[in-house]
């Protein structure tokens, strides 16, 4: 399919909901990344260790990460516009508040708090991009709102360059409140998914719950997803929410030279995205897609880890494993949101989606912020994190293909 007819099928509504989800998600996705950008400064203004650091945002993400879930199963109640608004004002106050913490504890749960509510957007918008888009490139479209990620981390590191050494790392959480005036685009522009309603029967009757997760026929696919991205996002832990201080305190970069190589690395790694997703929307499932994207990943991180060393090398190396590393998440969001079926699909992104990344994100700074006390950063780095994406390659192996391009109805019918 040329790009000029993928473009023709968006005409319309479907476009319209897409454009408004990819900026709620991308300035939510600002929103969280500052905190990896300003971990230099708060390790300093606290005198933290790194194992003290991983265990503060281990912590964090885990609690977030449970939150969210909650949240999740209210997404497939209230809906997905209303919890999507209600995400958008609440992550933006939380983020803001990082600026008036007065000590590691306050900082900690408005951290963990701020990962429930940005976090919210994964599911609300992906559940919302899934129901309204034509089947033919649902993948696409899905597959490329995840480019939001990469451009949100992006426009943090602007922000950290400006502010960061001249200002403190409480200023730049200020930026937090640049999100709320999205909320007005969001009423004016976005209605409720075709495909929930609150007075449907079929919800009345068969209201969303965690445990619907794992009945028989859903239960293997839940499982072993969940843990494949478990594993997955344990070396996204280390990759990038220890970046900036890896390449501080490792590489010896100062902290704008840091924001502008993690930033411009992300915004390469948009190329990742598109080629995935083109990838497995018209030549191989998303499942194989991911497979192949994964231990790409996994490859490229262990030559960025031992091959590169000087400041380009180190920009180049990130790069291409951004590319891959980054790039599955075109392709495996799509696959996620279309194998739950409409009443439970935003309770399976939030649990497989969010509260898999979140537990993995909890995990990999734990992990790694130990080891590279003991043992160093290039080890620390290179176990937390190629080798978790090797394992989760394997798993995501065991799941099941399901052919592009299916009305969303059909892929439950496939998988059944």
């Amino acid at each position: 399919m040329n790009p000029r007819a993928i473009i023709s099928l968006t005409q319309g509504y479907p476009r319209r909901v897409w454009l408004v989800c990819f900026g709620a998600y991308a300035l939510s996705q600002m929103d969280l990344a500052m905190w990896s950008y300003a971990l230099p400064l708060i390790r300093a203004e606290f005198e933290l260790s790194r194992t003290a650091l991983g265990l503060m945002t281990g912590i964090a993400f885990g609690g977030g990460g449970l939150l969210l879930v909650w949240l999740g199963l209210l997404t497939d109640k209230f809906g997905r516009r209303t919890m999507m608004i209600a995400g958008t004002i609440a992550s933006s106050v939380f983020v803001t508040a990082h600026a008036f913490a007065v000590n590691i504890v306050m900082l900690t749960m408005l951290r963990g708090a701020s990962i429930a509510t940005g976090g919210l957007l994964y599911p609300a918008t992906g559940a919302l991009v899934a129901e309204e888009a034509p089947s033919r490139i649902r993948g696409m479209m899905t597959g490329l709102l995840q480019v939001a990620y990469p451009l949100g981390w992006f426009l943090a590191s602007l922000i950290a360059i400006v502010v960061l050494e001249r200002f403190g790392w409480r200023a730049m959480f200020l930026a937090g409140l640049l999100s709320v005036p999205f909320v007005f685009v969001i009423k004016r522009y976005v209605r409720e998914s075709v495909r929930f309603s609150p007075s449907s029967t079929m919800l009345k009757a068969d209201r969303p719950a965690l445990a619907k997760l794992f009945l028989p026929g859903i239960r293997r696919r839940t499982i072993t997803l969940f843990i494949a991205q478990y594993f997955f996002v344990i070396a996204y832990g280390g990759a990038f929410i220890f970046s900036p201080l890896y390449f501080h305190e490792s590489r010896g970069f100062n902290i704008a030279s840091t924001a502008s190589l993690v930033g411009l690395s992300n915004l390469i790694g948009i190329l990742g995205y598109l080629v995935a997703a083109w990838v497995g929307e018209f030549w191989l499932t998303r499942r194989t897609t991911t497979v192949i994207w994964t231990l790409l990943g996994g490859v490229f991180f262990t030559i960025f880890i031992w091959g590169s060393t000087t400041y380009w090398e180190s920009m180049l190396a990130f790069s291409v494993m951004a590319l891959f590393l980054l790039g599955t998440a075109a392709v495996k969001f799509a696959y996620i949101a279309e194998i739950f079926p409409t009443r439970l699909r935003a309770t399976g992104i939030a649990f497989c989606g969010s509260l898999a990344v979140t537990l993995g994100s909890a995990t990999g700074p734990v992990i790694i912020g130990w080891m590279a006390d003991n043992y160093g950063w290039d080890i620390a780095m290179f176990l937390g994190g190629a080798i978790p994406l090797f394992v989760a390659g394997l798993l995501y192996l065991l799941l099941k293909p399901v052919p592009s391009g299916l009305e969303i109805d059909e892929v439950q019918r496939r998988l059944a």
